[in-house]
């Protein structure tokens, strides 16, 4: 009897709260999901936007800011896409990578120069070129890259990270997957006196052939 005015508030605010870890596990499941494409035939036509958004909650973890680093912003500018054929696993790995390698120079730049006046951000902007391209834009505000580092940056092996922290086959494997298997452009730019941005281009209607990657990549 004493308990019961207590339970009578409590028991909805435990319940919302119930309801609220349940949502984010299905988003999470969901998010994985699309990442992987577990359950969809391998090449397939595939919303690129589902994939981009996956990619950064599954990442969500690492964009909140801690007490050493601050939160990243991210900036969507979509356009209206449609649907692509493509290698959509692989491609959302492509996306992982750069953008796990943007978190780190950003995490970097915040811990070697903290600044007041500066929000780390990462900016996504996707449209169509050349009315059979689709283009795909990730920018961040990070330290840069050096340009006689961007010219190994797709190097198999080539890092920049601390020994144990990275193998240096993310961006090498992101250039076969976007360059080999589904015959688009890769490059890397330097964002005037800092931050990097990664323009990719693939095809949107083009019907994806061969295993160029598992080939390339067979001998190591």
């Amino acid at each position: 009897a004493v308990d019961v005015d207590f339970l009578a508030e409590d028991l909805p605010k435990l319940m919302n709260s119930m309801e609220i870890g349940t949502d984010r596990i299905r988003d999470i499941v969901l998010s994985l999901r699309i990442f992987s494409r577990l359950d969809e035939a391998e090449v397939k036509d595939v919303d690129l936007h589902e994939g981009i958004d996956s990619t950064l909650l599954i990442l969500g973890s690492r964009l909140k800011g801690t007490e050493t680093t601050p939160t990243i912003n991210i900036v969507r500018e979509y356009g209206a896409l449609p649907k692509i054929r493509c290698y959509s696993g692989q491609l959302n790995q492509v996306f992982m990578n750069i953008f796990s390698n943007a978190i780190d120079a950003l995490e970097d730049k915040a811990m070697d120069a903290p600044c007041d006046d500066w929000t780390p951000e990462i900016r996504v902007k996707t449209e169509v070129v050349e009315h059979d391209k689709i283009r795909v834009i990730l920018a961040d505000n990070g330290p840069g890259i050096p340009e006689s580092l961007r010219e190994k940056i797709f190097d198999p092996f080539f890092t920049t990270k601390p020994v144990g922290k990275g193998t240096g086959l993310g961006m090498s494997i992101s250039y076969e997957i976007i360059v080999e298997k589904h015959h688009g452009t890769l490059y890397c730019e330097r964002i005037g006196p800092e931050g990097t941005k990664f323009i990719l281009t693939i095809p949107k209607e083009q019907e994806v052939v061969g295993d160029s990657l598992a080939d390339s990549f067979g001998e190591f």
